[in-house]
């Protein structure tokens, strides 16, 4: 090979080293690691107990990487990038395994079995379809019209009565909250209300609507409560996460909107101004 060669291809992989390195701003790499580091240091100052007999560092392991696969999902949902829903895969697979091993939060691991992952294999195929004309790593995102938000929320009020009750008539022997069936019960319609929003929340994401922002908020908090009650502190370190991401992320969608609806503006005040001459 001619050096001329070599030094072509060592200039190429230089290129897709800094365009991968330079693909995330300081902040999104301050954010990323300051949730992983301490998101370790929890694990190590609160370690999980056994339950159901499996080992608690299995169980902390599964948080962990919960952690890590949700918060580089995050990350690549506020860039309008297509692969986060190719990281999302890892974080239902997760999410599904924590549910089975703690015996809780059934509604959330149906959600995730028969919605979260065929829309997430489906949001992959559409949202590789609507790339931004200027920056093709991007996804054009839009928003919700009022009319659409009184339906949505309608619907989690009947799913969380409904799919709660039904929940509550489980009998769960060793269930990481077994000892307390009366924070079961409330749990259970907790859960049922954080599965609808993440319901509307997947349906939001699949259709590029700025709005599954908001959802995140709701289910971060309901997760929150959820995971106090069950005394699951490292997870509370990925909801901190969520809240501040999830404000980054919408201000991140509201100026790609924002921008975009300029763009289109202006090529209608354009064409209206050809045709008046």
């Amino acid at each position: 090979m001619s050096v001329n060669f070599l030094s072509n291809i060592k200039r190429k992989q230089m290129k897709k080293i800094k365009e991968f390195f330079g693909y995330f701003s300081v902040y999104e790499y301050c954010w990323f690691f300051t949730i992983t580091v301490l998101a370790f240091v929890f694990a190590f100052l609160f370690p999980e107990e056994d339950v159901g007999g499996v080992n608690g560092k299995v169980i902390m392991a599964l948080y962990l990487v919960d952690v890590f696969s949700n918060i580089l999902c995050e990350l690549l949902i506020s860039k309008q990038s297509k692969w986060n829903f190719i990281v999302s895969l890892v974080v239902e697979a997760t999410e599904i395994a924590i549910c089975i091993v703690c015996a809780y939060r059934f509604a959330t691991m149906a959600t995730t079995i028969f919605f979260w992952i065929p829309i997430d294999i489906i949001s992959f195929v559409m949202w590789n379809r609507h790339k931004e004309k200027n920056d093709e790593r991007k996804t054009e995102v839009r928003r919700l019209k009022g009319w659409q938000e009184v339906l949505v929320i309608a619907g989690i009020v009947v799913w969380t009565a409904v799919v709660g009750y039904i929940l509550t008539l489980i009998d769960v022997e060793d269930g990481i909250l077994s000892d307390n069936p009366l924070m079961e019960k409330i749990v259970c319609y907790i859960d049922a209300c954080c599965s609808a929003v993440g319901v509307a929340n997947g349906l939001f994401i699949l259709f590029r609507l700025r709005e599954q922002w908001i959802a995140w908020y709701i289910s971060a908090i309901l997760e929150t409560v959820m995971n106090i009650m069950a005394g699951q502190w490292v997870l509370l370190v990925l909801k901190a996460g969520y809240l501040t991401n999830t404000t980054y992320g919408y201000i991140m969608w509201t100026k790609s909107i924002k921008s975009y609806e300029d763009t289109v503006d202006a090529k209608i005040m354009k064409i209206l101004k050809t045709e008046l001459k």
